[in-house]
């Protein structure tokens, strides 16, 4: 009985310990820290440096596990997107979602993206994700996407994936310098021209 409380002490300190250095990387790359070092994550956790390897068999390991504690992020914020009604709702309920969502998956986001050509996990879970978006618009929006057909059809998925991504917004909102508001509007402007052509 005794062994069994210290193996499930270890086992749960472990857990804790995994649990704050891969908070501690997710509050780096929060803070704009894109690129931070095992020292930066080890001494945000309050941790040895060599704890880190010991919980994590190096820093790809380390990022899958932040990729799966910001999926479980951002299903948090996710809300089911109305499949019919007036298509003016739809876009603003999509563009609202996506604007909260990329938002706060944002700085995670970038610094995904820099180590995606080195961490096939993290290729994968961008992948994942952009795949789960494409499919999100070929529902929300159904309706229209069902009047076109062949390969005119795909290049207004394509449209619409563009218009509505993470790319459009990350320009919008950090290098034309758009405030919150003005970026949904030119997003919803640039979806409802797509849908009505």
């Amino acid at each position: 009985m005794a062994t069994t409380s210290v193996t499930d002490g270890r086992s749960a300190r472990a857990a804790r310990t995994r649990e704050t250095v891969v908070e501690a990387l997710l509050s780096l790359l929060d803070e704009g820290n894109v690129r931070p070092t095992a020292r930066e994550i080890a001494d945000r956790a309050g941790v040895s440096l060599r704890s880190v390897y010991v919980h994590f068999d190096d820093l790809e390991d380390l990022f899958t596990a932040a990729a799966g504690k910001q999926f479980e992020r951002m299903v948090a914020l996710y809300k089911p997107i109305p499949t019919d009604g007036p298509l003016e709702t739809r876009i603003n309920a999509l563009v609202r979602q996506r604007a909260r969502m990329i938002e706060a998956a944002a700085p995670v986001r970038r610094a995904a993206v820099l180590q995606e050509p080195f961490s096939p996990t993290l290729a994968k879970v961008l992948g994942l994700a952009r795949k789960a978006m494409r499919d999100e618009l070929e529902r929300v929006f159904a309706t229209e996407l069902d009047r076109v057909r062949g390969a005119a059809r795909e290049r207004l998925i394509a449209s619409l994936d563009v218009a509505a991504g993470n790319g459009t917004w990350e320009t919008l909102r950090r290098h034309d310098g758009l405030d919150l508001d003005a970026a949904r509007a030119v997003v919803e402007e640039m979806l409802t021209k797509l849908l009505k052509a």
